[in-house]
């Protein structure tokens, strides 16, 4: 059996939670500013999500690029689905867009 393609480990990550981040560093340490702002965020949505380290990883940090045709780190999935990166997430938030997303796909806020 192969071994799966740094996309098909992505794949997998994006399927096994509803809300995927993946950042430089961890929500409770970012180990950049613009990681920090989706983080926080996310955190204060209320959304239970999972957050891939890029930094530890040098094929996800270059595979997560081409998988979403992306240039940039942060990346947020939700439900499978590319929503963004830091600007577009702080838009977001700041619209209220961000926790309507998260009805409309059915995430909710952590009990």
């Amino acid at each position: 059996m192969t071994e799966p393609t740094v996309h098909d480990r992505i794949h997998q990550q994006i399927d096994a939670d509803d809300v995927v981040l993946y950042m430089k560093g961890t929500p409770i340490f970012p180990q950049c500013g613009f990681s920090a702002i989706v983080a926080e965020a996310l955190s204060r949505t209320g959304v239970k999500f999972q957050a891939y380290n890029v930094l530890e990883d040098s094929d996800l940090r270059e595979g997560i690029k081409s998988f979403s045709n992306w240039p940039t780190i942060p990346q947020l999935y939700v439900k499978g689905e590319f929503v963004g990166g830091c600007d577009i997430v702080r838009d977001m938030y700041e619209s209220g867009e961000l926790g309507q997303l998260m009805q409309e796909k059915g995430v909710g806020a952590e009990a």
